[in-house]
């Protein structure tokens, strides 16, 4: 169920980098832009992809960090690196922190080898995180609603499984922050100015996310895994995929123009 969510819910914001990649490159390449767009941006998932085969655990490592980097500079804005590093790493160190266990387990399955423990690095990185947080809390005086809203993510962690509470933190928060910022962005994608055709616009690369998904699910079957085990590899590893171009073209969208 938590994957349906993700899936449904939390992928078409990433959807939107047609939306982006159109005003960028149609009135530069006209009616072949797509094609400008597409084979770059599949390109850098397909070397994900292969990543995760060739090198799982490294690959996990990177995802992680991405991770980090892409929903705190979400979450906090520009120019709050510390806030970003505290926002951006609590849906990937509670989990290790919280239910080390269960998230193991969940990651044997995505990188396909086994784990009786999470990485050593991930939970000493995690620890760190933890100490980021109090010398914040500390010296800060965060608002009322970023504390509550911190909050009720560590309860979220704290009392549901992870792979939930990661989709309702993806899904609540993340997802429509960016649909969002998009929408009151008049530079990024000018004829998206309402969330509804934020998510109209979403639907076309949306659609062709799916039959991708369907396209690899072949390759994805092994038969000592479970049809639920199986989708939580290849959508965990999708993410990270599309995740990787998401974040550069974010990077281009944002930086300022050179003439």
């Amino acid at each position: 169920m938590a994957l349906a969510f993700v899936i449904v819910l939390g992928v078409p914001h990433g959807a939107l980098d047609g939306a982006v990649a159109a005003s960028m490159l149609r009135p530069r390449y006209g009616r072949i832009w797509f094609g400008v767009f597409a084979l770059p941006y599949l390109g850098a998932s397909a070397l994900v992809l292969l990543a995760w085969q060739v090198a799982p655990l490294a690959t996990l490592a990177g995802f992680l960090a991405l991770s980090v980097l892409h929903f705190g500079e979400e979450d906090a804005g520009p120019g709050r690196p510390v806030e970003a590093l505290v926002r951006g790493g609590l849906p990937i160190a509670l989990p290790a922190l919280l239910q080390p266990e269960e998230t193991a387990r969940i990651f044997a399955v995505v990188t396909r080898i086994p784990l009786g423990a999470l990485p050593a690095w991930w939970v000493s990185a995690a620890w760190i995180w933890a100490a980021v947080v109090v010398i914040w809390l500390m010296t800060q005086r965060p608002q009322r609603a970023l504390l509550i809203e911190l909050t009720l993510l560590y309860i979220a962690f704290w009392l549901l499984p992870p792979l939930t509470a990661f989709a309702l933190y993806f899904v609540g928060l993340h997802a429509p922050r960016h649909m969002l910022a998009l929408v009151h962005d008049t530079t990024r994608a000018p004829k998206v100015d309402t969330l509804g055709k934020a998510v109209l616009a979403s639907l076309p690369v949306f659609a062709l996310t799916l039959l991708l998904g369907a396209l690899l699910w072949p390759l994805y079957v092994a038969g000592s895994q479970s049809t639920p085990s199986t989708l939580l590899t290849l959508t965990l590893q999708m993410l990270s995929a599309l995740t990787v171009p998401h974040v550069i073209l974010d990077r281009i969208a944002g930086a300022p123009s050179r003439t």
